[in-house]
């Protein structure tokens, strides 16, 4: 894809948040703009369901998916090299609960099934 065609696709993408942004505001409707923090918590909450902590929104069951759960604790670990010093000391922090308890439900859920 050409530079002015990716150009163009985002003035557009930016042109058509800003009218939604605009439009929730006349209506006095929340708009939700993402975050940092929104995303490692979605992340997280993805790995949660993968270990059998949370149900699975979609099959209202409890299951567990080991691989799926490390893949997406190993994607918060890589966001954490990746984002290093570009966090606020808040968001730093809060990623750095969220990796390390994931990990020991991990460890925690491995051991129950070697056992």
């Amino acid at each position: 894809m050409s530079d002015e065609v990716r150009k163009k696709v985002d003035d557009e993408w930016k042109t058509q948040v800003e009218s939604e942004k605009k439009a929730a505001k006349e209506k006095q409707e929340a708009y939700h703009e993402p975050t940092f923090k929104i995303f490692i918590s979605s992340l997280s909450v993805q790995a949660m369901i993968a270990l059998g902590k949370l149900e699975n929104p979609v099959s209202g069951k409890i299951e567990i998916n080991l691989e799926q759960a490390r893949f997406l604790v190993d994607t918060i670990g890589i966001l954490k090299e990746k984002t290093r010093g570009n966090l606020t000391e808040e968001e730093g922090k809060f990623l750095e609960d969220s990796l390390f308890s994931l990990r020991m439900m991990y460890v925690e859920e491995k051991n129950k099934q070697s056992a």
